[in-house]
């Protein structure tokens, strides 16, 4: 096993290749390489001649996925992009057709296990989750210097955060004492901002807020919609795009996009979820959905 297979498992691994069947002589698109996991499933099963171009914005993650996946080298093509960049990665590739795509949007389990990066409130760490480390925008950038409105609306849009007010308040006061730079502050402000009989049992207080500040500092949904509008453009006909997501927002675009684009077959009536093994195996998974369509 290769060191790095230790510290991830891909989510919902067998279905996606169910659906995108890879096959040798074909060309793949994984818009979300982290690890490596899928794209190298990919490769196995597309034997001898399958390629796979991939994208990640992730430095750290490109470069223990190239380690992992060296035996494939010669049929990988991998850029350090956001997968709404697919039109200049393509263009850059040589390509104008695919014939198939994945995009596994959760985070991997090196942004949230290794590197101090913010993405987890179990640690203390300096509030960045800039998944590309070229960006601007942080966490910390936003709790500090965002309005009380701005934040609240973070919080309630893209976490479904019932608490935002409070919560948005309790920041803002705060940060007029002292700035909020770590995890461990951020999670001292919600704890005490949520009144304990509002504090949700199965997750903890801070994972919306901390979900939300995520996909603000890396524009997730705007980037979600335009890889699921110029993505299906270089499909071709009978080829697949899948799509694991891992919250409710995220799906519901998925769902919209694939429902009301006339080029596409959806496959997946409901999304399809993780086993009972699988969740038992990797509780990562409990949250994974995979929704599938079909170029006409």
């Amino acid at each position: 096993m290769h060191p790095v297979e230790k510290i991830h498992t891909s989510v919902l691994l067998h279905e996606c290749m169910q659906y995108l069947a890879p096959v040798s002589g074909k060309t793949y698109v994984d818009g979300t390489l982290g690890l490596g996991g899928h794209t190298e499933k990919i490769l196995q099963l597309s034997a001898p001649e399958g390629r796979v171009v991939a994208f990640d914005w992730d430095e750290e993650a490109i470069v223990k996925a190239t380690e992992r996946l060296q035996p494939f080298s010669h049929r990988l093509q991998i850029q350090r992009r956001n997968f709404a960049e697919i039109s200049a990665g393509l263009d850059s590739a040589g390509l104008e057709q695919i014939d198939g795509m994945m995009i596994d949007v959760g985070l991997s389990s090196l942004q949230l296990d290794m590197g101090n990066r913010g993405f987890s409130f179990q640690r203390d760490e300096i509030l960045d989750m800039r998944m590309d480390s070229r960006g601007d925008m942080t966490a910390g950038s936003i709790v500090q210097t965002a309005t009380e409105e701005q934040l609240a609306d973070i919080f309630f849009y893209y976490g479904e955060e019932r608490q935002a007010r409070p919560i948005a308040a309790a920041i803002v006061a705060k940060r007029k004492i002292e700035k909020i730079e770590t995890t461990k502050q951020l999670v001292g402000v919600i704890v005490r901002a949520v009144p304990k009989r509002f504090h949700p049992k199965r997750i903890h207080v801070a994972t919306k807020v901390f979900q939300a500040l995520r996909i603000a500092v890396n524009t997730e949904l705007e980037n979600l919609g335009t890889i699921l509008d110029d993505g299906v453009k270089y499909l071709k006909p009978g080829a697949r795009f899948c799509v694991i997501s891992f919250h409710s927002l995220e799906d519901r675009i998925v769902k919209r996009k694939f429902r009301n684009n006339e080029s596409l077959n959806v496959l997946t009536s409901r999304p399809i979820l993780a086993t009972k093994e699988e969740i038992a195996a990797n509780p990562r998974s409990r949250s994974a959905r995979l929704r599938v369509a079909e170029k006409k």
